[in-house]
């Protein structure tokens, strides 16, 4: 397929809406997913550790499983993947409904619909940077807002929904809501060019030798097999004939010559084959090995390896409060009428807020990207220590604030992992990053669960959080140290192409 240059505009500000409306319309439910946390914790009577794997999952299993959401994409493209993704949020909203246990939720809810979000990601992003170059981050931030967007609206609509018709109307509501998906995939064309030839059918003669048994006509197992046992008891019996007979079987034998043809060639063709499939495999064993040596030399950068602890922790301390901050607000006692805004609302759009606002900063040449995000964990971490206090709805209110816009720094990732490790590296690290990832926040609630289930409080849950990424922002402010590099360049004279810090304090 023949892909124009980027039109920057034109069909792309379309792609932007669509991209918009998908993120908003998948990530609204599983980003809210604390609403409903409540109301599973009271249907199935379960342990808040067990029960938060629901949620964990759905926003996890995106993550885990980026490398095959990138394959469908690149396979299949955007348009069929975001079709087809849109069919498994909306259905695993609506199986939900129908849960009889937790368990099944894991399933319906956690791994379908997650799964379904990752691939939606993956589609929205990858058509977007197909139509856009030189606007492409403010396309790309554009769309990532539509999901901070739909946590701020599915909050509040599924709490009133489940108010006027029940958790199982809820779910089924918004399944049917998320059937608009499929509507914006349908938008979702190709950036084909239009004066290119439509594609041909492959020719049997167009395809190369080596992928033929042999040319003359393509055999069954058994065909073949008959082949060669047929030359084989015909060159017997004629050397045990008498010689008056021979000579007619020999005549008879010329007429046969194209099975012994037949048979040397399908001989030939099978060693070929057979050697063809050799240097496959031993083109795809190197390919396995150079990945592998590739990651190792990533982990030798400190500042790499620091990175990847730090969004671990991260993601195992400051993803919790955004699926259980409703359940501290009940545990805290608070009057429920004093409750304005939900909480997952606030930390919603304030995540918005701080995607933009921390996404313009990272564009200032005299903003130092990484310490930047180094920051946003120390004052997250802080901010995690804080929940434990608060037993009010304001204090709350105001720390689920803070809390969403750190949170924010999603904006200022990629722009780290590349002066981390360089544009030509980036695919492969955040990948490896993106995994361990989606392992945070699918291992992060349900480890705050397990210490609620344990001590009977909160509090110490936080406080692990906090330490968390505490720990993790403190290990990567000191790998990206400047003392570190002035230790590199006294023992090694190679230039620091990569984030040995040098590059990090001019970013």
């Amino acid at each position: 397929m023949v892909f124009r240059k980027p039109p920057d505009g034109g069909w792309g500000w379309v792609i932007v809406v669509v991209s918009f409306f998908t993120q908003f319309l998948c990530y609204g439910s599983p980003l809210a997913v604390g609403v409903l946390y409540l109301e599973w914790l009271d249907a199935f009577g379960e342990g808040k550790g067990k029960t938060a794997w629901v949620g964990s999952l759905a926003n996890g299993i995106g993550l885990l499983a980026s490398p095959v959401c990138s394959i469908c994409v690149s396979s299949f493209g955007a348009r069929p993947v975001a079709i087809f993704s849109g069919f498994m949020v909306a259905g695993g909203l609506m199986m939900s409904s129908f849960a009889p246990n937790i368990y099944f939720l894991y399933v319906s809810y956690g791994i379908v619909v997650g799964l379904g979000c990752g691939l939606l990601y993956t589609a929205t992003v990858t058509i977007t940077c197909q139509y856009f170059d030189k606007r492409r981050g403010l396309a790309l931030g554009l769309i990532s807002t539509g999901s901070s967007l739909g946590l701020f609206i599915y909050a509040a609509l599924q709490k009133e929904l489940i108010d006027l018709y029940g958790l199982d109307g809820c779910l089924l509501i918004v399944g049917a809501l998320s059937l608009n998906i499929l509507a914006c995939g349908s938008l979702m064309r190709p950036l084909e060019s239009p004066d290119s030839p439509p594609a041909e059918k492959p020719s049997v003669d167009k395809v190369p030798d080596q992928y033929f048994v042999y040319h003359e006509k393509e055999k069954t197992i058994e065909e073949n097999i008959s082949i060669l046992e047929k030359g084989y008891i015909d060159e017997k019996c004629v050397n045990n004939m008498p010689d008056y007979k021979q000579d007619s079987v020999l005549n008879k034998n010329v007429l046969n010559s194209i099975n012994v043809n037949e048979k040397d060639t399908y001989k030939k063709k099978v060693v070929e084959q057979t050697n063809f499939c050799k240097q496959l495999a031993k083109r795809k064993w190197q390919l396995y090995l150079n990945y592998w040596e590739e990651t190792a030399v990533l982990f030798k950068n400190k500042v790499f390896a620091a990175l990847f602890v730090a969004i671990l922790l991260f993601d195992i301390g400051g993803f919790p409060p955004s699926l259980l901050m409703e359940d501290v607000a009940r545990s805290a006692n608070v009057n429920e009428d004093d409750y304005h805004v939900p909480l997952i609302s606030i930390i919603g759009i304030m995540t918005a807020v701080g995607k933009l606002t921390l996404g313009i900063l990272a564009d200032f040449k005299w903003v130092n990207t990484l310490y930047l995000y180094v920051s946003t964990l120390l004052m997250t971490g802080v901010a995690l220590f804080a929940i434990p206090f608060a037993k009010s709805y304001l204090t709350l209110a105001m720390l689920s604030g803070i809390l969403g816009f750190l949170t924010g720094n999603w904006s200022i990732f990629p722009y780290v992992t590349t002066k981390t490790v360089g544009i030509e590296k980036l695919t492969h690290a955040y990948g490896i990053l993106m995994f361990f990832a989606g392992l945070g926040n699918s291992l992060g609630p349900p480890i705050v669960g397990w210490f609620y289930d344990w001590t009977q409080e909160y509090d110490t849950a936080f406080y692990f959080s906090g330490f968390c990424v505490l720990l993790g922002g403190f290990l990567l402010l000191l790998a990206a140290l400047p003392c570190w590099n002035a230790c590199t360049n006294q023992s090694s004279k190679l230039p620091p192409n990569t984030y040995s810090y040098k590059v990090a304090s001019s970013a």
